[in-house]
């Protein structure tokens, strides 16, 4: 039963920041911003994966598990992000579609 619960605080850890919009999102700033914040956590998730993948190649102090969970973070994180391109995309097509 743990480790259920350790798939979820990992599942809605990961998909939090990406499903709410941010405080600043609150008091008036575009979803733009918004986008543009949620592709640089994403990012960033990346690049602390790819850390702790050369840690480990290294020997430094970081355990298999954590890698793995910063992996997975990360990917989950960028296939969400993937389905929201796609996702504008195909409403951008759409619009661009119909006719007046």
């Amino acid at each position: 039963m743990n480790s259920i619960q350790n798939i979820q605080s990992i599942q809605n850890a990961t998909l939090a920041p990406l499903a709410r919009p941010s405080p600043a999102a609150e008091d008036g700033s575009s979803f733009r911003d918004f986008l543009v914040n949620s592709i640089q956590e994403v990012n960033s998730m990346q690049q602390a994966a790819d850390k702790a993948v050369e840690k480990l190649a290294t020997g430094g102090d970081v355990s298999a598990a954590e890698v793995l969970t910063a992996v997975q973070k990360a990917d989950i994180a960028f296939h969400l992000m993937m389905q929201v391109r796609n996702k504008l995309v195909q409403a951008f097509e759409d619009v661009q579609n119909v006719r007046v």
